[in-house]
């Protein structure tokens, strides 16, 4: 069932990133070659009547495409040229970049409004709700009710921050939280516990837990689902930043392997699980392909706005080059990645 799942998942995803690029090009009158789920073998194709897409569904799981006219190297004369997607208006050929991210950030949205209005859900707010009698964070006197202002001088705006915050620090040094309680704001150190795993995985507890308090109503599932993907956004911003400057190092990233691996971990909480990871990683997709770097949709937008702003067209054959390269070094990390989560495995 976890391979049913970890399939279907990724199939969603996929499946509405790339819609998001094969309705607007087609709107806007761009020739399309395929539409495309997965990579490599065809498993299932077909054409429609009068439609010049071939649709398919290949065998490798990850990712897909829609090839469109005109959309790198032109060397086809059979398509007009007023169906290859260069001649578009550069706001069409803008729309049509960013329209599969933007798909993605809906249905990441609505995933965790459904969750919501369906389930409930607990608080955003770094609002602690349970403190164990044991622990240093008990010793330093914050209390049940206190809300978690900063750590380390940087603002804590939701639960999400509090956990990344302290999964980033990782040591056993003593953390600095600002917390408000009922009556003032006052500063603590707060020094973690190292707890070691059979397998030797290291990690810090400070008997600290979020407010287990359940919420329900449209009202809520909405602001639930406003906040919630805020913070996941935020989380991959920080994340990210913290790849650049070496606080984390590519150990940290997981690929297909690892993904599949949480796949099965989450499907033991449920369909409230499944569906939270499936909103997940649907707006890191499409966070990920808002970086500017070759092969994602951030950098084609980034190129449109070049030609926009210079007024003159990028060349098309560097351009094709420049993307391949950046194409070959995500699969070069993938491949490490991928190797890494394997080898976690035994």
């Amino acid at each position: 069932m976890t391979l049913i799942y970890f399939i279907l998942m990724l199939g969603i995803i996929v499946l509405i990133h790339e819609l998001g690029h094969f309705f607007w090009a087609k709107k806007s009158g761009v020739y399309c070659y395929e539409f495309s789920i997965g990579f490599g073998p065809k498993l299932f194709s077909f054409k429609r009547k009068n439609d010049e897409t071939l649709y398919c569904i290949r065998l490798i799981p990850i990712g897909g495409y829609v090839a469109m006219a005109g959309e790198e190297v032109d060397n086809d004369t059979s398509v007009p040229t007023d169906k290859k997607m260069y001649n578009k208006p550069w706001y069409k050929r803008l729309l049509i970049v960013l329209a599969g991210v933007t798909n993605n950030f809906i249905l990441g949205f609505v995933v965790l409004f459904m969750i919501a209005l369906i389930y409930g859900s607990y608080t955003t707010k770094p609002i602690i709700g349970t403190v164990l009698k044991d622990s240093s964070s008990y010793a330093a006197g914050i209390n049940n009710g206190d809300r978690i202002l900063e750590i380390n001088g940087e603002k804590t705006r939701t639960w999400d921050d509090v956990t990344l915050k302290l999964t980033l620090a990782n040591n056993e040094k003593a953390q600095t939280f600002k917390i408000k309680t009922s009556t003032t704001i006052k500063e603590v150190k707060v020094k973690p516990e190292k707890i070691t795993d059979k397998k030797g995985n290291v990690s810090y507890s400070y008997g600290i837990g979020l407010d287990d308090t359940k919420h329900y109503g449209l009202k809520n599932a909405f602001t639930y689902g406003v906040s919630k993907f805020g913070s996941i956004f935020n989380s991959m911003i920080v994340t990210i930043k913290a790849l650049l400057t070496g606080k984390i190092g590519l150990n940290a990233l997981s690929g297909p392997v690892g993904i599949y691996s949480i796949v099965g971990t989450q499907s033991k909480a449920g369909l409230s699980g499944l569906l939270y990871l499936l909103a997940y990683l649907s707006i890191n997709v499409g966070f990920i392909n808002l970086i500017p770097f070759p092969a994602f949709d951030g950098y084609r937008a980034l190129v449109i706005l070049i030609e926009k702003i210079t007024g003159k067209k990028v060349n098309a054959k560097v351009d094709a080059i420049i993307n391949s390269i950046g194409l070959y070094l995500l699969f070069a990390l993938m491949i490490y990645i991928t190797i890494k989560d394997v080898l976690k495995l035994f």
